[in-house]
């Protein structure tokens, strides 16, 4: 069941890459219509600023995580034969 749910996205993630992209820029065009009170956080006044900062967040640990795994985790080529 779940293998058959995994090759049904991996077959459609152009539309699932496009599906998120639009609700990451429906959620900054959501931002210019909010109603501001006074701003708590530097981010707060800057329209879009929280989800650009949470896409460059993800990014960021993405590549820090993917990093720290080729460190510690690779293992040689015949590390399992010696």
């Amino acid at each position: 069941m779940m293998v058959r749910i995994l090759n049904y996205l991996n077959k459609r993630s152009q539309v699932l890459k496009r599906l998120f992209f639009v609700v990451l820029l429906m959620t900054v065009v959501f931002d210019f219509f909010a109603k501001r009170h006074h701003a708590h956080f530097f981010g707060d006044s800057i329209i879009g600023f929280w989800a650009g900062f949470g896409i460059l967040g993800c990014l960021g640990m993405i590549i820090v995580c993917k990093g720290l795994s080729h460190v510690w985790l690779e293992k040689e080529e015949d590390y399992y034969d010696k």
